[in-house]
């Protein structure tokens, strides 16, 4: 395959009792049906808070087997929980291995590897990061062990957490830790991704549309197609919209196209808290 066309779709939060959330997944997937790219992408939070309600991941699972195209997903915090921190307050839902075997069995895979147009795509769970559990370790010796065979191609990384707000040492504080893949595992893991040919970070989290390159690598960060975050919980960063993110990968070359499905709605967290 000369070209590949991946959509990213990120923080999806679908949960039965909220039809305002799932009705804007629903025009996500009209929007997918019309376009029909070879492969769908969520990084992570694709149920509303499975770590306390199992039937959110079944429902998010149930959606997702729907799309028209072959869909791959990566964890997030409100599936697994969140990563422990150098600095600010324990998680709420610390990530542990009893919720990634949860993800495990409901939706599969938490990491992933494939080729396609002379790419190497390859996905990871950010949030078990930190947390020392025996995953963690597993997870960083299997991208070694891939990162050894990329053989020159290009590479493609999608996780939940962006890697870094503007740089690799942006300093950690208590309001900025739990948004950035965590400090000293960043460190890490950035120093594996420099023995390869990296082009493009895309992530999610912030629900915040934002798109900049450091070095030669592009960095994409897909709004949520869910709900905006208020500024009480989050500062504005990027752009507060809701949306997703459209590529065109070939040969030593990718495009970019940020996109609003038709008939999507830009929903207030605080909306949803009211109960309206």
């Amino acid at each position: 395959m000369t070209e590949f066309r991946l959509t990213q779709i990120s923080d999806t939060h679908l949960t039965r009792r909220l039809q305002q959330i799932t009705d804007n997944f629903h025009r996500v997937s009209e929007h997918i049906d019309a376009t029909r790219p070879d492969l769908v992408v969520n990084t992570g939070d694709l149920a509303f808070d499975a770590p306390t309600s199992r039937d959110d991941l079944l429902f998010a699972k149930e959606l997702h087997d729907a799309l028209p195209v072959p869909c791959r997903q990566l964890p997030g915090n409100h599936d697994i929980g969140d990563n422990p921190t150098a600095v600010g307050k324990a998680p709420r839902q610390p990530a542990n291995e009893n919720e990634r075997q949860n993800y495990l069995a409901v939706i599969g895979e938490d990491r992933w590897r494939f080729d396609e147009a002379g790419w190497c795509f390859i996905g990871l769970n950010s949030l078990i990061m930190n947390t020392g559990i025996e995953s963690e370790a597993e997870q960083f010796d299997w991208l070694a062990s891939e990162l050894a065979h990329v053989n020159g191609k290009a590479v493609a990384l999608f996780l939940h957490k962006p890697l870094f707000l503007n740089a690799p040492d942006d300093a950690e504080t208590e309001d900025t830790a739990i948004r950035y893949v965590p400090q000293p595992q960043r460190r890490n893991l950035i120093e594996m991704l420099s023995k390869v040919d990296l082009r493009l970070v895309a992530a999610g989290h912030l629900h915040q549309r934002r798109d900049f390159t450091y070095g030669h690598t592009r960095h994409v960060w897909a709004p949520s197609t869910s709900f905006i975050l208020p500024e009480r919980i989050q500062p504005v960063i990027g752009t507060k919209e809701g949306g997703l993110v459209e590529y065109r990968f070939q040969p030593d070359a990718f495009e970019v196209r940020h996109v609003r499905a038709a008939g999507q709605v830009d929903i207030a967290l605080d909306s949803l808290n009211r109960g309206k």
